[in-house]
């Protein structure tokens, strides 16, 4: 196909300025755990039949409204998790020199986190939330605990790591991506005082991309998800910004911003991250349904189908790496098309091998798919 000849050619030229390129990524960090929910236990251990899908889960709790249930979940995994360090780790594997800044542990880093935050320099602000994952055939629900995360406050960044020291670590990359906007209730407030105290005291010298990933906003209100989007906007004034958004949250945007629904096509994908784009005056906006991706940029709209997974090894952190996969390859130079290229492979690549690739990997995924 000529879309992923061109990809691995762009990959070729262009994979070795990975290592050129400074990351700062953040800003929460959870603890995940990842269950199964149990249909039928056989014996002991992993003796057991997991409920297949959230349709059925959602019966099986429906039958118990007025009497009660006894649901177990079956740890499968302990790891790091939270939106920041799972793209962070992807865009270690990719090659960047990432810097990271979020809920890892307080005092102390948590276990989890313990090689993750030595690779990325982290600066630890408050402890994680803790994430139970109850993954199905046809998507998760996440159970979170999150009350450490209302600790995240410029107030308490300018204490850890002090506002001189942010201000030095802004001012070194090319990259800085703040993610969870929606479980992080003063991230708002931490974007403004970025806007005002941190970016106007850095280099004007270096190119800056920004990347905000909103994470599931439904439960914020409508005010807050447009004041957030207004702040978006203004980043522009210090680089070129990138706003990711699954489906779901395309379609929320979307119709805040006052446009009707539209089918989920490749046609109409393109035209949802058009009109989201110029509505808002940003540089980029990238949705991602499951199976494929779509974005609009100042060079047009663009698409690509991805290696799509029946039965993935998992799926919690595949939009992360989507992410990451997208805004590594925007940053060393791809076109948009190989870029969602890039990006559906790295999520495609993970969730068959619970493992974050590199750009080689990625190459080779590319070329056999």
């Amino acid at each position: 196909m000529e879309y992923k000849t061109q990809t691995l050619q762009e990959l070729a030229d262009k994979s070795s300025l990975a290592a050129t390129k400074n990351a700062l990524v953040g800003i929460d960090g959870f603890v995940d755990v990842i269950v199964h929910p149990v249909d039928q236990r056989s014996g002991p251990g992993d003796q057991f039949q997991a409920i297949a899908t959230i349709t059925d889960f959602a019966k099986r709790i429906g039958s118990a409204a007025g009497k009660s249930a006894n649901i177990e979940m079956a740890p499968i995994v302990e790891k790091l998790g939270g939106n920041g360090p799972i793209m962070a780790n992807a865009q270690f594997a990719h090659g960047l020199n990432v810097h990271y800044l979020g809920a890892l542990g307080k005092p102390a880093i948590h276990q989890v986190f313990s090689d993750f935050a030595k690779k990325t320099k982290a600066i630890s602000i408050a402890d994680p939330g803790v994430t139970h994952a109850a993954e199905f055939n046809d998507g998760k629900i996440m159970f979170g605990t999150m009350a450490s995360l209302d600790e995240i406050t410029y107030e308490r960044l300018c204490e850890l790591p002090g506002e001189d020291k942010l201000i030095e670590v802004f001012d070194q990359s090319d990259l800085i991506a703040m993610v969870n906007w929606t479980m992080i209730p003063f991230l708002t407030d931490v974007f403004n005082s970025f806007l005002k105290k941190v970016l106007p005291s850095c280099s004007k010298n270096r190119e800056r991309t920004f990347f905000f990933d909103l994470a599931d906003p439904e439960k914020r209100s409508e005010a807050d998800l447009l004041e957030v989007l207004d702040v978006f906007s203004k980043f522009e004034a210090f680089g070129k910004v990138i706003l990711g958004l699954n489906l779901r949250e395309a379609e929320q945007v979307d119709a805040l911003l006052g446009f009707a629904p539209l089918n989920n096509t490749p046609e109409n994908l393109q035209s949802m991250a058009a009109r989201i784009r110029e509505k808002l005056q940003l540089n980029t906006v990238v949705i991602h349904p499951v199976a494929d991706a779509a974005c609009a940029t100042p060079e047009g709209t663009a698409y690509a189908a991805g290696p799509y997974c029946e039965k993935p090894k998992i799926t919690t952190g595949a939009g992360d790496h989507f992410n990451s996969g997208f805004v590594t390859a925007r940053l060393i130079g791809l076109t948009p098309e190989a870029a969602l290229t890039v990006a559906v492979a790295t999520s495609g690549f993970y969730v068959r091998t619970a493992v974050s690739p590199t750009l080689s990997d990625l190459s080779d995924f590319i070329a056999t798919w």
